[in-house]
């Protein structure tokens, strides 16, 4: 198995530097099937989805379909892909962040709640708490 970085999923997602979508493009058809996929860690994802949002202006609904095509993808093996499928899904319908909903999920898998947390929007999801500041 081989490893992507966000970069590399990104030159993917957004062809806006042809050099580096070639590359991109070569590289997962050549190094990857379904024997030997890429892999997709969870800090990718949420890298992934801050870079499209902040630099890209993607919508939720567009990060929410990457989000998807990556767990889709017969030839990605994604970190996680339970909780990027649900934080994906939810994140569509607005509140909290990609990130925060990532967060939120791992400490559910992890038994590690409530999530305590400054952020009021991230405090409306299972599992977090709003620590009140004065």
């Amino acid at each position: 198995m081989i490893s992507l970085d966000t970069n590399v999923l990104l030159r993917f997602l957004v062809p806006d530097r042809r050099d580096q979508v070639e590359a991109a493009r070569r590289l997962l058809v050549e190094e990857m099937s379904v024997g030997r996929p890429g892999f997709v860690s969870r800090e990718v994802t949420l890298e992934l989805a801050w870079v499209l949002k902040s630099s890209y202006g993607f919508t939720r609904e567009q990060i929410a379909t990457a989000m998807n095509d990556l767990l889709v993808s017969a030839f990605l093996e994604v970190e996680a892909a339970e909780d990027v499928a649900e934080s994906a899904r939810e994140y569509r319908r607005g509140g909290a962040d990609f990130a925060d909903r990532m967060i939120a999920a791992a400490a559910r898998r992890a038994g590690a709640v409530p999530l305590y947390t400054f952020d009021r929007k991230a405090a409306r999801l299972p599992g977090v708490t709003l620590v009140e500041s004065g």
